[in-house]
């Protein structure tokens, strides 16, 4: 479930939204890579794309920032 994503320079905007995703709301496929979590964090651009799902809102925050992004809570 931490796969890498390439955020390359086609980014454009530098914000990236992290908000909590409950993990029973996932397709069945990404609830097994979850395993045993309730709640994972997406990573999303402005226009509502989702870049990446990742284990835990410190891991967001920090992929975000090692791909030269901002991240801010999403809600």
């Amino acid at each position: 479930m931490n796969a890498p994503f390439d955020f390359g320079p086609e980014a454009g905007e530098r914000i990236v939204y992290v908000r909590p995703i409950a993990v029973a709301d996932l397709p069945e496929g990404l609830r097994q890579q979850a395993a045993g979590l309730e709640t994972i964090y997406a990573v999303h651009r402005p226009d509502g794309e989702r870049l990446a799902l990742v284990r835990d809102r410190r891991l967001a925050f920090a992929l975000a920032r090692q791909h030269e992004m901002v991240p801010v809570n999403a809600h």
